[in-house]
């Protein structure tokens, strides 16, 4: 997959959607926080600036922005969204009703959504007795066979991977490695591929990886994806996982049902307090396809 350019569309998109919303300072007001990596009319882009960016990125896109394509397109998306703010201020959009507006609802669902979630978080509390006794009474859904954890970096030609197997061969470190060249999503991570089964991976990758011993080094693997240097860092044999193996997946698993719970009850106390009164007959006879008709020909209008 060629990520850059799938960042590249994302990026524009999110742009076009106004959700870049880096807030850089100028430099003559001297508070930019970090390093500056580029000024856009005398105001300034940090490296604090691009980190935050990165930090709200969703988790499936924050792996492409640490290639140096990656890295460019956001910086990029950063820079034009900038430029497109300044021309927007000159055209006095930032005084528009429409974003005023628009700027008081974000406002509002930003307050409730940051009650809601400290609210939840802090009463959706499962103990560890209560993660115990689910784990004792269902441990047929912790029975798994043989399950390894790898590492790999995976590059585009046999010879790069003659060339960094040699490296690994002569003591160098395999993270390293795979953070410098791999082309896999994993690269970020040191090439961790974290906890599978059997049959997870690819036959040809999959042959190779459950035939290794743990801290063991594979040769050469081809597969569709490219050539792979795999390393086993973990071995699990066959058998029921132990409690603390799948403690955070059991609490990943009966949180949402305990926080919908606690959120269902907030709901109906916070009613029960406050003075509620719903017109039956006028939200009956809404109709909304004539707003969208009027959306529609005021579009076409113009």
């Amino acid at each position: 997959m060629n990520y850059v350019n799938v960042f590249r569309a994302l990026a524009t998109m999110l742009l076009a959607f106004g959700l870049f919303a880096c807030k850089p300072a100028t430099t003559e007001q001297g508070k930019a926080e970090g390093t500056i990596l580029a000024e856009v009319n005398g105001i300034a882009i940090t490296t604090q600036d691009f980190k935050n960016e990165v930090d709200r990125l969703p988790a499936y896109l924050k792996p492409m922005v640490q290639s140096p394509e990656g890295k460019k397109e956001l910086l990029d998306s950063m820079v034009v969204r900038e430029i497109i703010l300044e021309q927007a201020k000159k055209d006095g959009v930032d005084k528009s009703k429409d974003v005023a507006d628009r700027l008081e609802d974000l406002r509002k669902r930003l307050i409730v959504e940051t009650y809601l979630k400290k609210k939840v978080e802090q009463e959706a509390q499962i103990s560890d007795a209560d993660l115990k006794k689910f784990y004792d009474e269902n441990k047929d859904k912790f029975k798994t066979g043989e399950q390894v954890r790898a590492s790999h970096i995976l590059v585009k030609t046999e010879k790069e991977a003659q060339d960094i197997l040699a490296q690994l061969k002569s003591g160098a470190n395999f993270e390293d490695l795979a953070k410098k060249y791999s082309t896999d999503a994993t690269a970020a991570k040191g090439g961790d591929l974290g906890w599978f089964s059997k049959g997870a991976m690819v036959p040809e990758f999959d042959k190779v990886v459950f035939g290794l011993k743990e801290g063991q080094l594979s040769g050469i693997v081809k597969t569709q994806f490219g050539y792979h240097i795999i390393k086993v860092t973990g071995v699990r044999p066959a058998g029921i996982r132990a409690f603390d193996e799948v403690k955070e997946q059991i609490k990943s698993t009966l949180l949402p049902s305990k926080q919908q719970e606690i959120f269902q009850k907030m709901k109906e106390d916070l009613k029960k307090n406050a003075k509620v009164s719903i017109k039956e007959d006028v939200l009956k006879n809404l109709d909304l396809t004539a707003g969208d008709a009027q959306g529609a020909a005021a579009v076409q209008n113009k």
